[in-house]
């Protein structure tokens, strides 16, 4: 089977191909693109690939300008750090939708959906229908946080940030009182709506407000500094860190 990969990030991409190769050696990656550009004019060109991993923010902007540029007949799995556009994804051909970094167990779920759907687009315009539907359930919109035998509720617009701390997770609130939850900050990632909050890290999922600034680390990554103070010092992967520019540019 012949793959293309379209990932702006190389370590991301190198890793992608790793995990593909693992899955199965006879494999063909075609090629591993970085741009809008670039891919519409491979596309245009080359004979077409059996599947297509596609990030979606690329160097010259989103991949979904791929398919407003040309008709891209081919399935494609959307590998990307930010799950806001999963529902647009879905409408452009799109056989899945991973969260990077990929995991692999999801990456074999994937490919086997690919197998059993493969260029028929009718069951793919199926399974988008399903989603939308299952997209109805609203975010999370309150907590009821405890605090000995007290309960308060917390709005949304109070909440600065959510950490996990010593294995436990905590909410902050913009006056910096701070509650245990009972929920991972995984959990609380897919209740939350991604236009407001951005998982910065394995240790910290942040609302926009809350975010002070942000600075250029080494090797290509971002400090960020919250309000009230984080206890910990923040740091932005490689991998994220382009998402999280674009994520407060919204």
């Amino acid at each position: 089977m012949n793959i293309l990969i379209i990932e702006d990030e190389p370590l991301a991409a190198e890793r992608l191909q790793n995990l593909l190769m693992q899955y199965d050696q006879h494999f063909v990656i075609t090629a591993i693109l970085d741009s809008v550009t670039a891919s519409v004019n491979y596309l245009n060109n080359f004979v077409a690939p059996d599947l297509i991993f596609m990030d979606i923010m690329l160097a010259d902007g989103q991949s979904f300008d791929i398919f407003e540029k040309i008709d891209v007949n081919v399935p494609v799995i959307f590998t990307t750090a930010y799950d806001e556009f999963a529902l647009k994804a879905f409408k452009v051909n799109s056989v899945d939708y991973l969260l990077k970094p990929v995991d692999p167990t999801l990456l074999s779920k994937a490919l086997k959906k690919f197998m059993t759907i493969g260029r028929d687009f009718d069951k793919i315009k199926e399974f988008v229908k399903s989603l939308i539907v299952n997209d109805a359930v609203p975010y999370k919109s309150r907590f009821l946080v405890k605090s000995g035998k007290t309960y308060t509720p917390v709005i949304l617009s109070e909440i600065a940030y959510f950490s996990y701390e010593k294995k436990l997770t905590f909410l902050y609130t913009k006056t910096a009182k701070r509650f245990m939850l009972d929920q991972s900050l995984d959990e609380l990632e897919s209740m939350l709506d991604p236009k407001l909050f951005f998982r910065l890290n394995r240790q910290y999922l942040s609302s926009f407000s809350a975010i002070k600034s942000v600075h250029p680390y080494f090797n290509s990554k971002l400090r960020v500094h919250l309000l009230p103070d984080a206890i910990n010092e923040i740091t932005v992967s490689r991998e994220r860190a382009g998402n999280l520019m674009a994520w407060l540019d919204l």
